[in-house]
């Protein structure tokens, strides 16, 4: 077979069957990368590139939100606040682990992150009673990598560069355990994927040298923390920190997303986050200090800590709408993993069978192994050219030649100095003369006395084409072979038959809602007025109304004989409507919320969505086997705290977003998700656990106090409504209570710690702070600034308004609460 045969696509196709996402790759290419037409970009390595779509959704994003800076507490700076908490959530589910393992320190890049870990790290200086801290790295490491040891050498830190070889040839058979006598830290820094070769290195290697397996942690006592550096990694491969639980892991979002560039973070893994120290404060970061005096307190939060000043926001949320994107058009990392080692493997495997006319050999190829499998070599390809006398190319020339190909690479030694005299043979002491004859890094100097110093590398991103491929073979024989073309059959055909081990695709699995017994309760039975008006008139305290909001922020849905779930009123809560960040949205943001009416039919599993001008939808209570194979599993925050959910499909997005005139989805609470509340355990009761409720599982308020409040609005003349009077109906409506109770004087319930509601027992938790929610009218959206104002001028200092409660069920058990109920409070101290 001729070499031109080999260049065809139904060739590449029997060398990898792995190639583009669910829909015509043409087709996403002319969507979204139209730009690089009649160019072939192969430096992905370097950086890779953003689709178009990306830049619209964020501009349009940021055209028509309002971003105020997150250290303060106004609405604007609430949204950014929350959206960048969404961001960090939507990065560490990403890399498969949580809030609770991880957290995400944002910096301007990869080599911030390693900056921070070095100044932080607690290095310890040798004494007369122990050795000192090792700094050690794999000799295969990025210069920033290698660059900490500028930090560590003026205390006294040993600095200890390991080669490959090494790390596992002088392994231990078992591991070393731990060591209580010597608890000196020490640092170990590797690439899960070299950015030279794209060689993977085991990320067992992490553990291996947590456990004092691996060299040099074997031969050291004391605790080994690792840095795995993933910043070329994560480009085209996925990363499981659940089960590689680095200590430190450094990444840049441009390799990832190509846009926004100046921005990375670092991983910190939660339980070295505690060890890290620092000196410098900026603003955010301190949570008290004194100007006169050495005083200072850190922040709590990890994050806090190391965000100095005001984090890049504007670029952070940009970060959602490159997720957004990357899956929607990849599917994800597994599938670009396959897509960009098919295209990398192929172009190896000719480019390292081609020869001169000769049988000379047109390439030298510097890699570990022989592109066998996408788990052990990623999308990278590096490579010097020779001429049919066996002399070396200068990269030099191959790139200009490249560039008049409009072919884009890159050459050099990468930042990887290590890397690169261990593949081309470079010692340390021609390295040195290199530099004596003028040579540094990132000149065009590649050849000194004949040899090279440095090459060249290709590098594959998940919108690279087999024509790019086609484009960069055609132009290394045209430029550079002797004809006539021959190859290496021997060779092509043992890498040809070689089995590549194919990784599957796995989705992720989806958060399954799980069917849940509910007591039978007909809710549209509804008691007799006149039942319910002699409740209200004795003297007994009474429950007069129940209601839920099934979906947060939206209506009101009256209810009359109602079932408990674990989490308070069955449905209340349940769902609610986020961003197209994945950030919740109220009625603090979008007051027309209160115009969605939902309702909940238990006997039909139905969540009936209704609102002006909109058609009527349904959403099901319940998840089905259907709907788990449909949606998906997202994550959310609701008063600071994380909450996991199931996205509710594309019908209820398009609906909301029609309605409210902007993207957004509806969202359900996972029930497998438990969120404990913040308030004060409950002695004898199961620990309570929260819908998407803000504080606790049920609100209540008093009709006298709704009545007061009605009296002390009418009362002022400078009511900024003018002449319009609020009834105790509307004013009720907009403290979106749970309960409420008749019988009782005005703020009574203020002195309360205990009630029992029919046969079920309560807990009152705290008081409600109203927040300017209230000023919304339930009816037409419409802002005010009432009942607030006359509420704040009546309580000054303690704008409260309502009491939470928690109900106190032991497990297992399930109640039903009616409208109409006996309603016995307890008082405190009582």
């Amino acid at each position: 077979m001729e070499f031109q045969d080999l260049c065809t696509f139904e060739t590449f196709q029997q060398f990898w069957s792995h190639y583009g996402y669910e829909g015509k790759l043409e087709d996403m290419i002319e969507q979204e990368f139209s730009r690089t037409k009649g160019m072939t970009y192969l430096d992905h390595a370097a950086a890779t590139l953003y689709p178009e779509s990306l830049l619209r959704d964020y501009c349009q994003d940021i055209s028509r939100n309002v971003y105020g800076n997150p250290h303060s507490r106004n609405p604007s700076s609430r949204l950014t606040h929350d959206t960048l908490e969404r961001v960090r959530y939507r990065i560490l589910q990403h890399f498969n682990t949580t809030p609770e393992e991880y957290s995400v320190i944002f910096t301007s890049g990869s080599t911030a992150a390693l900056k921070v870990v070095a100044e932080s790290f607690p290095w310890r200086a040798p004494s007369d009673r122990e050795a000192g801290s090792y700094f050690s790295y794999l000799t295969d490491n990025h210069t920033s990598v290698v660059g900490i040891r500028g930090k560590t050498f003026s205390q006294g830190v040993v600095t200890l560069p390991v080669s490959p070889q090494a790390l596992e040839d002088r392994a231990k058979d078992k591991a070393q355990g731990d060591d209580d006598i010597c608890q000196t830290p020490h640092l170990f820094c590797y690439p899960a994927q070299s950015n030279f070769s794209g060689w993977k290195y085991p990320l067992n290697y992490v553990t291996g040298i947590q456990g004092r397996c691996l060299y040099p942690a074997c031969d050291h006592p004391g605790r080994w923390f690792v840095l795995l550096d993933a910043a070329s990694h994560i480009s085209c491969s996925p990363l499981d920190l659940h089960n590689c639980p680095a200590d430190f892991v450094p990444i840049s979002f441009y390799k990832l997303f190509g846009f926004p560039t100046g921005l990375g973070a670092l991983l910190v893994h939660n339980n070295a986050a505690s060890m890290l120290k620092k000196a410098y404060f900026g603003g955010g970061t301190a949570a008290a200090y004194l100007s006169g005096e050495d005083y200072y307190i850190h922040a709590t939060n990890i994050s806090d800590r190391f965000e100095d000043g005001t984090v890049a926001f504007l670029d952070i949320i940009a970060i959602n709408h490159a997720f957004d994107a990357l899956y929607r058009i990849t599917g994800g990392m597994h599938c670009i993993q396959q897509h960009t080692f098919g295209l990398a493997r192929y172009t190896y495997m000719l480019l390292s069978s081609l020869c001169h006319g000769n049988k000379r050999p047109v390439a030298q190829m510097y890699t570990q192994g022989q592109f066998e499998s996408p788990s052990t070599q990623g999308a990278i390809l590096n490579f010097n050219l020779v001429d049919s006398h066996g002399q070396i190319i200068g990269y030099s020339k191959v790139e200009r030649m490249a560039s008049l190909y409009n072919i884009h690479l890159r050459t050099g030694c990468f930042c990887n100095t290590g890397a690169c005299q261990y593949f081309l043979g470079i010692t340390d002491q021609q390295m040195k003369r290199n530099v004596q004859a003028g040579h540094v890094c990132g000149d065009s100097i590649d050849l000194v006395n004949g040899q090279p110093t440095g090459s060249v590398r290709v590098s594959f991103g998940y919108m690279s084409t087999f024509e790019d491929c086609q484009k960069f073979l055609n132009f290394v024989l045209e430029c550079f072979v002797e004809k006539p073309v021959t190859l290496n059959h021997v060779k092509l055909e043992k890498l040809r038959t070689a089995t590549a081990a194919c990784c599957h695709i796995s989705e992720a699995p989806l958060m399954q809602i799980t069917a849940r017994e509910e007591e039978k309760v007909d809710e549209k039975e509804k008691p007799s007025d006149t039942s319910l008006k002699g409740h209200a008139q004795g003297s007994a305290y009474t429950l007069t109304n129940i209601y839920i909001y099934p979906i947060k922020s939206c209506a009101a849905f009256e209810v009359y004989n109602w079932p408990v779930g674990p989490h308070g009123l069955l449905y209340d809560r349940c769902w609610m409507v986020v961003n197209r960040n994945g950030v919740c949205l109220s009625q603090k943001r979008e007051p027309s919320l209160c115009l969605v009416q939902p309702q909940v039919h238990l006997s039909s599993n139905k969540l009936l969505l209704q609102a002006p001008g909109m058609d009527t939808i349904s959403v099901p209570l319940k998840n089905t086997s259907d709907m788990r194979s449909r949606y998906k599993g997202c994550q959310s925050k609701v008063c600071g705290d994380r909450v996991e959910a199931v996205d509710c499909g594309d019908e209820a997005a398009s609906w909301f977003s029609d309605f409210l005139g902007q993207p957004c989805r509806l969202i359900s609470q996972n029930p497998n998700f438990s969120r404990d509340t913040k308030k004060k355990s409950i002695e004898g009761a199961t620990t309570p656990s929260l819908s998407l409720v803000n504080e606790a599982q049920y609100l209540m308020i008093n009709s006298a106090s709704v009545q007061l409040i009605q009296e002390l609005m009418s009362s002022r003349q400078e009511n900024s409504m003018g002449d319009q009077q609020l009834d105790t109906k509307n004013i009720t409506s907009r403290f979106r209570t749970n309960f409420i109770i008749a019988g009782v004087e005005a703020f009574e319930e203020d002195n309360w710690s205990h009630l029992v509601i029919g046969n079920t027992r309560f807990v009152v938790t705290g008081h409600c702070g109203r927040c300017h929610m209230v000023g919304v009218d339930q009816e037409t959206g419409a802002k005010t600034k009432e009942p607030l104002l006359s509420l704040s001028t009546y309580r000054t200092g303690k704008v409260t308004f309502g009491v939470y409660l928690m109900h106190q069920l032991s497990a297992g058990t399930t109640a039903v609460l009616s409208a109409g109920s006996i309603v016995q409070p307890e008082q405190n101290g009582s």
